[in-house]
């Protein structure tokens, strides 16, 4: 649950919050009902959905999201889970008090270990299903082209899939995988350089597949 919590929070700080509710869902299904994890993650998900339908001006949706959310939130400790849950909680009462208070104010960052999470700050193995999950969101982007992306950056990194090291961030599949997540604004190329440098890779292992059969 982890991973997929810090992927979540990454993502939302991002502005991709239909993304977030992706990163969320497979664990929460796999809870019992009305556990502090699962109502954790219940009210994180109607909060990515609150702030979604916000963003969208529908009003009477952001507002009944926001009060639920706030309600499977209630009885969690203000830090549950390391997070600014009593936070999320007050920004939630205020959002389904006056949901047009959402066009005032940014969405409420999530914040983790007292960080407030980006995709820039993840490690290699949290950046990878953070590409994964914005590939499979968005039909712009092909998933083929990111797994491939995925492959290619291990090989780069020799295994390492967890490492946090600056340079792994800057170079290469690694450090185009780590814009593709982190930059919204300039997603679309980003990906478009990444798609060339697949299809380039791609290309040299298809000239030598099948030399030594």
């Amino acid at each position: 649950m982890q991973e997929s919590l810090r992927v979540g929070v990454a993502v939302f700080n991002a502005g991709d919050y239909r993304a977030a509710h992706e990163a969320w869902e497979e664990p929460w299904l796999g809870l019992d009902s009305g556990t502090a994890d699962e109502r954790l993650l219940h009210g994180l998900i109607q909060y990515a959905a609150a702030v979604h339908h916000a963003r969208g001006r529908n009003w009477s949706g952001a507002q009944g999201l926001a009060a639920s959310a706030a309600e499977y939130l209630s009885d969690l400790d203000d830090d549950y889970r390391d997070m600014n849950v009593g936070d999320v909680r007050g920004r939630l009462r205020r959002l389904a008090a006056d949901p047009e208070f959402a066009e005032r104010r940014r969405p409420l960052p999530l914040r983790h270990e007292g960080a407030e999470l980006t995709p820039r700050v993840l490690s290699f193995a949290e950046v990878a299903s953070a590409a994964a999950l914005l590939a499979e969101e968005y039909d712009a982007f092909d998933e083929s082209v990111v797994d491939d992306a995925v492959r290619y950056a291990r090989a780069e990194l020799d295994g390492d899939s967890d490492s946090t090291l600056a340079s792994d961030r800057s170079r290469g599949f690694p450090g185009m995988l780590f814009e593709f997540a982190a930059d919204r604004e300039r997603r679309a190329v980003v990906y478009d350089r990444l798609r060339a440098h697949v299809e380039r890779r791609r290309s040299r292992e298809r000239d030598v597949s099948g030399l030594f059969d």
